[in-house]
């Protein structure tokens, strides 16, 4: 008899707070219920992000893309438009970052571990690409604060645009590099202090074994690519 009132106790409690989500869920629908699907009415509520603010002129408002493109419609909820995830939602018209994304070197947008929106603002953001932080440098320096610098000696392209040498959706190659070093190295560096000679494939065993090839190839001596503060650091080897 006892485990009985248990029971019926434990229902009880079941119950009632399955009640609550449902008549939460319902109310958030008669709330949006007849509301037309246009941006500028969603703006007049929702004025805790940069709706209100960035959302005119930004490229999700020239491309005309409305809200319940990636919202779910709460006012016609269907169970699919519940389950999808941020990245999911993203992957869905950017089909050229998707692909990088499955690249073997990547941020682990994948995994769940980041979002697109650590780094854009789908709503209109300062920078280009609709990031958050006014530059693609001042975005990246958000996590890889150790870049930032200032540094004694500086190494420019890292500067001007962390892009130069990086892709951030994904890539081929380590450290998400645009091209394998050497030979991203030299596109700007073919006759400063080294054989201006392209560096081929006959540098590796059996043919020969350089270390401009192996290894780390030019990190192998210029470990400081991002910058030195060392005195002696005016090539980055230390």
């Amino acid at each position: 008899m006892h485990h009985q009132k248990i029971g019926t106790v434990l229902l009880g409690i079941i119950w009632l707070a399955w009640a609550s989500v449902g008549w939460a869920q319902d109310s958030a629908y008669n709330v949006h219920a007849n509301l037309p699907d246009d941006p500028a009415v969603c703006a007049a509520c929702h004025k805790e992000d940069s709706l209100g603010l960035l959302w005119s002129g930004s490229a999700h408002h020239r491309a005309e893309v409305s809200c319940v493109a990636c919202h779910q419609d709460l006012a016609k909820p269907t169970p699919q438009s519940r389950v999808r995830g941020q990245t999911q939602v993203c992957m869905e018209c950017h089909t050229d970052v998707r692909a990088d994304m499955h690249r073997p070197f990547g941020h682990p947008l994948r995994n769940g571990q980041m979002h697109c929106t650590d780094c854009h603002a789908p709503h209109g953001g300062p920078g280009p690409a609709e990031l958050i932080q006014a530059t693609v440098n001042d975005q990246c320096y958000q996590c890889h604060a150790e870049t930032r610098g200032p540094f004694l000696w500086e190494h420019a392209p890292v500067t001007e645009d962390c892009g130069h040498c990086h892709k951030p959706h994904g890539s081929n190659h380590r450290a998400l590099l645009q091209a394998r070093t050497p030979w991203l190295c030299q596109q700007c560096h073919m006759a400063a202090f080294h054989p201006s000679s392209a560096e081929t494939g006959m540098g590796v065993p059996p043919n020969g074994a350089s270390s401009n090839l192996l290894g780390k190839d030019c990190a192998n001596c210029h470990s400081q690519v991002h910058g030195s503060n060392h005195p002696s650091g005016s090539g980055l080897t230390r």
